[in-house]
């Protein structure tokens, strides 16, 4: 957390810099190269008030550019190349396309104007962000230095450095903007790690094997979507040789009945007594985040040590709490043994409980959201394939969805939109050459209807769960669903529709069935596609059950805990 508060604009953007310039230190940046200009005086100050850092002063941004090319060259570390806004960046851009062919570690930090001086006629200001176009390894504007976002810099100064020597040393451009006044005093810095660590670390593969011990007794996995580069029973067999649970999201390939599988996270993060009764000391994050809020809220504020497996050459740490980055799966040292199993047991007993709760309201006739998601999920026999839409759609399957086994899970969770589900499930149906159950609301369906066309043409099994609730039913969980006038959320977000469905499939001569109970639904999932089961709901109703269910499977997580404690309680002595 940030120690900065109520601070003038110009004391925020010389913290901001003078944070930048520590996290820099920390992963042992040493010279600075600097073109004089006045948009960059924050960062400038910041550099050259830093004894660690030798600042070089070059008249122009071309030189200096090349100079901070020549220290990377040299020392196998990046070193800072700044300058002012407008033309000033064009001039750098040589230097930077060198530092990527030659793969030599470079970070420019070009200053910017604010975006209330784009556009506008302003002078010295130019389109700066991605000036350099793909020869940078990463490019980021994290915008003008503001209070609400200090958390994340120490996480973007870290990374800038630490993407210069990842995988293909290079060029990282930041582009900063600063609002005058220009010259601030830096109040005390957010937080840092102990013992002058960098905020982030990469560990590279050839020294993976001695950088995690089964002497750890509390560590948890978290299991998410890896593409395919990390398969699935190696996730589960680290977590089997460590004797951690491993937190499965539904298309990691991890949710399963394997004994150290954990289905039911977010309903068991959301017992508070649950999360006092944990305190993990590691944490291993493997592949792209969880849908669920819960566990990325969860992740936000443990006190554990955040290790993050970045095996596609992505970086998945949107909490901005990892502390080392591994390339790929940091396998235990060959004398480390699993720790107790108490720690193992507690997380699959409370699993057990709110799998329990879910069971019992699928087994209701009656259909809502959560029993379709959760009936979908019981229907999947092994080598089939599972398409999730965004939006309410995966995060059912994510809370509700049951453990099933070589079942292919999809989603476009890359950008998390709902436009084009329908036509990916066709391609997955196509590809795959497998039976295809496809979990949609009405709104994705809609955005992709004209997939529909020729649907029967593609010789698939494709098994459409149309979720209707007439409109976007998230946006009833969002804060817009209780704080406006209700006509004012139906016309802005609510947004129904009244699509006729039934004449929609028609239309496409596609097999159509509005089904009405939980053994409808599944009779309809046992034939044979293309054909669209049709399912409608109330939005009022589904934000009330939701409510109703989270409760009740957070009771009985909580309960676990009672029990486990009245087993140990010693005996009462004979009267």
């Amino acid at each position: 957390m940030s120690q900065v508060s109520n601070v003038q604009t110009q004391d925020v953007q010389a913290t901001f810099c003078a944070t930048l310039v520590d996290e820099w230190v920390r992963a042992g940046v040493a010279h600075a190269m600097i073109a004089p200009g006045s948009r960059s005086t924050p960062l400038a100050l910041a550099l050259d008030n830093r004894d660690e850092i030798q600042t070089h002063i070059f008249l122009d941004e071309r030189s200096a550019g090349f100079a901070a090319l020549g220290v990377g060259m040299a020392t196998g570390v990046a070193a800072v190349a700044l300058c002012t806004s407008g033309t000033a960046a064009v001039h750098v851009h040589a230097a930077v396309v060198e530092a990527d062919l030659s793969c030599v570690p470079l970070l420019v930090v070009t200053a910017d104007r604010p975006s209330e001086l784009h556009h506008v006629g302003a002078p010295q200001t130019i389109e700066q962000d991605h000036l350099y176009g793909r020869s940078t390894r990463w490019a980021c504007n994290p915008g003008v230095a503001d209070i609400a976002t200090s958390a994340t810099w120490r996480s973007i100064a870290s990374r800038a450095v630490l993407e210069t020597v990842s995988g293909k040393p290079g060029p990282v451009h930041l582009n900063v903007p600063f609002r005058e006044p220009l010259v601030g005093v830096a109040q005390p810095l957010p937080e840092a790690r102990l013992h002058g660590a960098a905020w982030h670390r990469r560990v590279l593969p050839n020294r993976q094997r001695v950088t995690l011990s089964g002497a750890t007794p509390r560590g948890v996995i978290v299991a998410g979507n890896t593409a395919g580069t990390i398969p699935a029973y190696q996730i589960l067999a680290l977590g089997e040789s460590l004797g951690w649970p491993v937190l499965a999201d539904a298309r990691s390939g991890c949710r399963t009945d394997h004994p150290n599988a954990i289905s039911s996270a977010d309903a068991m993060l959301r017992s508070e007594e649950f999360l006092a009764s944990i305190d993990p000391e590691v944490i291993v994050r493997v592949g792209q985040p969880s849908p669920s809020k819960v566990v990325s809220q969860w992740l936000s504020s443990v006190k554990a040590s955040i290790w993050s497996v970045d095996a596609t050459d992505s970086w998945y740490d949107a909490e901005r709490v990892a502390d080392s980055v591994f390339e790929s799966l940091p396998w235990p040292m060959p004398e480390a043994k699993p720790s107790p199993s108490s720690w193992l047991s507690k997380w699959r007993r409370a699993d057990k409980a709110a799998q329990t709760v879910f069971a019992k309201w699928a087994e209701a006739d009656v259909l809502s959201e959560i029993t379709t998601a959760r009936l979908v999920v019981d229907s999947l026999g092994p080598h089939t394939n599972l398409v999730v839409s965004s939006s309410m759609p995966i995060r059912d399957v994510e809370f509700f969805g049951a453990p099933c086994v070589d079942v292919n899970f999809y989603a476009n969770r890359g950008a998390n939109g709902i436009d084009g589900v329908l036509a990916t499930a066709i391609g997955v149906a196509v590809g795959s050459d497998l039976p295809t159950v496809l979990y949609i609301g009405d709104v994705a369906l809609l955005h992709d209807s004209s997939s529909l066309a020729r649907i029967r043409h593609h010789d698939i099994d494709l098994r459409i769960v149309l979720s209707d609730n007439d409109g976007g039913s998230i946006f009833s969980f969002l804060q817009q669903g209780s704080d406006l006038d209700s006509w004012q959320f139906e016309r802005l977000f609510g947004t129904p529709h009244a699509t006729d469905f039934a004449a929609l499939a028609g239309a496409h001569h596609l097999d159509y069935q509005h089904v009405h109970t939980g053994a409808q639904l599944s009779e309809q999932l046992q034939l044979r596609g293309p054909r669209l089961i049709h399912v409608t709901t109330d939005r009022g109703v589904n934000v009330a059950q939701h409510a109703e269910i989270q409760v009740a499977a957070s009771a009985a997580v909580s309960a676990t805990l009672k029990r486990a404690v009245s087993v140990v309680k010693p005996p009462k002595a004979a009267r």
